[in-house]
């Protein structure tokens, strides 16, 4: 069997983390199985789906480098849907309900307070021509419910194992709206069918719909895909991370908090699995590494401080070669010797920019009252000459002989003097890139 997978986002909003991971297992099992990974863009809300958004998902993906073998729009298929919808009402598994909204939520009320599951109890069913002719008198619009069967459906979970599903407890799911709009179930169903989907891999909320659709999948004459349930995201501290979703979107995580790729699919294919949270270079190594049977059943942590600690990690051991281009457009590109300096100091690319000014530009030195005749008598005893790997040794060396200071009280004043920070890069390579008058001047 050829495995195919979807990705299918709405375009309503930006992609973020809880989107993006199972995008990753779908593109990580497929890319290890040597099948394809569909981008498919849900957009039959016609009101809220934007070209904008759309767009924003293909950036994304194309950023992350999660690329697609096909793609297709729900929009441009609406005829096969209505196609499908309207054999199924002839022969009686889509019905029409007149139910309000209110009405549906007094009728649950009701199940509740009789300690009875609040499911649709089909009174729609009883209804006769005269009966609905009535009601569309009223104005009422109809939705449309899939009759389900009432039996077990049971499917071995390629992440849950063995899963089964009564559909009795099951309410008939709505499949087209009141004003002849479709819900995602109807569509997804069709083009998963249609575009021969071999694997449905999503999120565990999806466990109960699943047992339904299987049942539309068998309604319109098609086996239903295999599928896999996984845990969702929850934050650090364990609560829901749904509500907190719009301010991890990736096109922020990329733009505003300067977050690169890696750290982000590095997170998401490792946490709630059996491995360890590590930086990974590329996207083969994580699909080499890539297993269902890794996945654990716990909710998986995402923790936005974890995500800038494997950031960091990641620039730290990245060479030159590959941020030189990305420098030179942040006009801090000082070469290789610059680079290999700082990268150790960095948590994002962004503050490259911040040591090359540090490096070739001007600063506010820091000079303390109290070390103002050592940092002059510093710079007295700079070596002449031009600076070089081996003048930071050789000049500290020099004054702790002359003034009898060490550690902190000979090494600080001098950082500060010269970076107008406490913390930084090695000093040795630091003082090595700088222009010789720049010191001087810092220090003076």
């Amino acid at each position: 069997m050829t495995v195919k997978v979807r990705f299918a986002p709405s375009p309503t909003g930006q992609l973020h983390v809880g989107n993006i991971r199972p995008a990753l297992m779908n593109w990580l099992f497929a890319a290890q199985s040597g099948g394809v990974f569909m981008l498919r863009i849900d957009d039959t809300d016609v009101e809220r789906s934007t070209a904008a958004f759309e767009t924003g998902i293909f950036d994304d993906m194309k950023w992350l480098g999660l690329t697609h073998g096909e793609t297709a729009k729900q929009s441009e298929r609406f005829d096969r849907y209505g196609a499908v919808a309207e054999d199924l009402k002839a022969r009686g598994l889509l019905y029409p309900c007149f139910e309000t909204a209110d009405e549906l939520d007094r009728q649950r009320k009701i199940q509740r307070s009789q300690n009875k599951p609040p499911v649709y109890n089909r009174a729609a069913l009883s209804l006769s021509d005269a009966d609905r002719t009535a009601l569309e008198a009223e104005g009422r619009q109809a939705h449309w419910r899939f009759k389900l069967s009432g039996d077990a459906v049971r499917w071995d979970d390629v992440i849950r194992g063995e899963q089964v599903i009564e559909t009795a407890s099951l309410s008939d799911p709505i499949l087209i709206r009141g004003d002849g709009s479709y819900l995602y179930t109807l569509p997804s169903v069709v083009d998963d069918a249609d575009f021969s989907i071999s694997h449905i891999i999503r999120g565990e909320d999806h466990v109960t719909n699943s047992a339904a659709q299987i049942e539309i999948f068998r309604a319109i004459g098609a086996s239903a895909p295999a599928m896999g349930h996984h845990p969702l995201l929850v934050g650090a501290d364990g609560d829901k991370l749904s509500k907190r979703l719009g301010t991890l979107s990736i096109a922020g995580l990329r733009d505003e908090e300067g977050i690169e790729p890696m750290a982000i699919l590095s997170l998401l294919a490792k946490i709630g699995t059996s491995d360890p949270v590590e930086i990974r270079r590329d996207l083969a190594q994580l699909t080499q590494e890539f297993s269902f049977g890794k996945i654990g059943r716990a909710p998986a942590r995402f923790d936005p401080d974890e995500l800038k600690t494997l950031n960091a990690k990641y620039l730290h051991e990245t060479p030159y070669e590959d941020v030189a281009e990305r420098l030179a457009a942040m006009n801090a590109d000082g070469g290789a010797e610059f680079w290999n300096a700082i990268r150790g100091n960095i948590e994002t690319l962004a503050d490259a920019a911040h040591w090359y000014g540090v490096v070739y530009g001007d600063i506010a030195a820091v000079i303390a009252d109290e070390d103002a005749d050592y940092i002059r008598d510093a710079a007295a005893h700079l070596p002449e000459g031009a600076l070089g790997a081996q003048s930071w040794s050789d000049w500290t060396a020099i004054l702790k002989e002359k003034t009898g200071r060490k550690g902190r009280g000979l090494f600080l004043p001098l950082r500060l003097a010269l970076t107008g920070a406490k913390h930084g890069p090695d000093m040795g390579a630091v003082l090595a890139l700088m222009d010789r008058d720049r010191v001087v001047g810092r220090l003076n």
